[in-house]
């Protein structure tokens, strides 16, 4: 188990950022979770597998129809084990 943090900057508030990254992790069996943030970016935690967590980073670094990831900052955490499911924050 391993865990991450993103932090996505471009145009990925108001583009549906969050719920394609909610599919993405639901799909690759990622607990965590994401959140806009007051400076137009957008934060994920995501605890998984290797492998999962890198398919979710690919995805979320493309990011839905009509974003456009500019930056994608990837920080290394320890797993928490705290979370159950990936969840949309506010």
């Amino acid at each position: 188990m391993i865990a991450r943090r993103y932090f996505v900057s471009g145009r990925v508030q108001g583009v549906g950022f969050r719920y394609f990254a909610q599919r993405s992790a639901a799909k690759h069996q990622i607990r965590g979770f994401i959140r806009n943030l007051s400076d137009g970016r957008v934060e994920a935690f995501a605890e998984g597998i290797e492998p999962a967590v890198a398919a979710f980073k690919e995805d979320i670094a493309a990011g839905p129809p009509y974003s456009a990831v500019e930056m994608l900052e990837e920080i290394v955490e320890e797993p928490t084990g705290e979370y159950s499911t990936f969840r949309i924050e506010k």
